[in-house]
């Protein structure tokens, strides 16, 4: 009889031990959530990756990484984060009109989402303010790029006389009118003439379509253009207004090109002399981590993220000191 009450208790004592080690393994699976982005091969969205990767090494949860170059990769990619355990995605979407989309598809697997660079717009192009966003503060970024541009032109002592703007513009894309909205506005508060600044639509967001419309735009200037200014929503579309004044035969030291983002912007700084003078480069490294790190909280603590966070703290990067930059946030190597 004490034999088998010996026997009841030890079995009893192995099944509980089991069942606390289950639950141990069950506790030290790490909390998962995506972080997708539309183009997995530039810098900036490396760097994103990078630094949400840290922020989960620091704070103990897992990162899976996935990229998204179109609309159907990216509804496939969030049903592959709800069956691989994810609570929740971050995402920069190729197109910002699948938000709709994107936000239904989360909901059928239960999973929260947050945007970051491109904030969601819904059927009437509206920006879709119920999802949490956070990205850079387009229009006072704008402003500052234009003010950079305005500053340099001082230090060269440019008279606006002869001195022109052209700004490449996307007002299709709502971010990107707004930086440069910003810019032209810091443009005309530092004395630069309403018609002195050109604008030049965009059909692509590359260097080639940049190179194209700012030809436009240069064969419509007086004869009295002596000095340039060139602006756009981004390097690459600055780096072709450069590339367009090159071949209209203006010398570098007659052109500033001031760009937004700075790491598409790191081989042309490298140049001993460009017309591209500098880029205003934002804070990767902060949208990964800070983005990564609201998910976490939410889908740990319930703590949901703001509606809209701003980010505009942008450093000017230039010839002088884009290496020392970029090292700061493992961009340079």
């Amino acid at each position: 009889m004490d034999r088998r009450r010996c026997i009841r208790t030890l079995c009893a004592a192995v099944a509980v031990s089991a069942m606390g080690l289950g639950g141990l393994a069950l506790a030290a699976e790490p909390v998962k959530i995506g972080f997708l982005v539309k183009q997995a091969e530039e810098p900036w969205f490396q760097t994103e990756w990078a630094f949400a990767e840290k922020a989960g090494k620091e704070h103990g949860f897992e990162v899976i990484k996935i990229a998204v170059p179109d609309g159907e990769k990216t509804l496939a990619a969030i049903d592959s984060l709800a069956a691989n355990g994810a609570k929740g995605f971050v995402i920069c979407p190729p197109d910002v009109s699948l938000g709709p989309a994107i936000v239904a598809k989360a909901r059928i697997n239960d999973l929260k989402v947050i945007a970051v660079d491109d904030r969601f717009v819904d059927a009437k192009g509206k920006f879709m303010e119920d999802v949490p966003y956070l990205g850079m503060a387009a229009f006072e970024v704008g402003q500052k790029q234009g003010a950079a541009m305005a500053e340099e032109a001082k230090k060269r002592g440019w008279d606006w006389k002869d001195t022109y703007a052209v700004i490449t513009t996307f007002n299709e894309l709502d971010t990107g009118k707004q930086r440069t909205d910003g810019s032209i506005k810091s443009l005309e508060a530092a004395g630069m003439p309403k018609d002195h600044i050109l604008t030049a639509p965009l059909k692509t967001l590359d260097v080639p379509g940049s190179m194209d419309a700012t030809n436009s735009a240069l064969v419509k200037l007086p004869g009295a253009a002596k000095n340039l200014i060139i602006g756009g929503m981004n390097d690459n579309t600055v780096l072709g207004g450069v590339r367009a004044t090159e071949s209209a035969g203006f010398a570098a030291a007659n052109v500033i090109g001031i760009g937004i983002n700075g790491t598409d912007a790191i081989g042309e700084l490298k140049k001993a002399e460009s017309g591209f003078f500098g880029s205003m480069l934002p804070s990767p490294h902060l949208e990964g981590y800070n983005t990564a790190l609201m998910m976490y909280k939410w889908v740990t603590e319930g703590t949901e993220p703001p509606k809209y966070t701003g980010m505009e703290d942008v450093t000017l990067i230039t010839r002088a000191n884009f290496k020392q930059e970029l090292e700061k946030i493992g961009l340079w190597k």
